[in-house]
């Protein structure tokens, strides 16, 4: 899927469904990762998902075309990073949080891997790989491949 299809699917808000609510309390919430900082993900993206490994090399070289079409992540007001969720044209603040088993996940202030999370699967000066946690969302989406611009 190309990465301009791919975020004008997520922003379009497609699929519909239930809208889980970003608030959680600050008791909820995970530590940031070790591993990662804010500053990995901060800067112009180009976006593809791909739904199984086979496809992983083609969708690399399509989220670089996607550059033309940046997706950009901001640094949020807080320490998070201000980028959108599934289904929902609104950019939100995420942060970084870390999960049982080292894993690393980006969302809203709430335990890591809540369903409305991304898992962080790799993390590179040139490229991140992420998926929703969410089983639909997942479905939907894939697994993203962000390739700096």
């Amino acid at each position: 899927m190309s990465g301009s299809l791919l975020l004008a699917l997520l922003l379009s808000g497609c699929g519909g469904g239930e809208t889980l609510s970003p608030v959680a309390s600050v008791a909820d919430t995970a530590p940031a990762p070790t591993n990662v900082t804010r500053d990995a993900l901060v800067g112009r993206w180009g976006i593809a998902s791909f739904h199984t490994e086979k496809d992983r090399k083609r969708t690399e070289a399509e989220a670089r075309a996607q550059c033309k079409q940046p997706y950009t992540i901001t640094k949020g007001p807080g320490d998070g990073v201000m980028m959108h969720v599934a289904d929902d044209p609104k950019p939100y603040e995420l942060r970084l949080k870390a999960g049982p088993g080292g894993k690393s996940y980006v969302g809203f202030e709430a335990p890591a891997g809540d369903p409305q999370d991304r898992e962080l699967l790799s993390v590179s000066q040139k490229e991140l790989v992420m998926r929703f946690v969410d089983p639909d969302a997942n479905r939907r989406y894939g697994t993203f491949v962000y390739s700096r611009c």
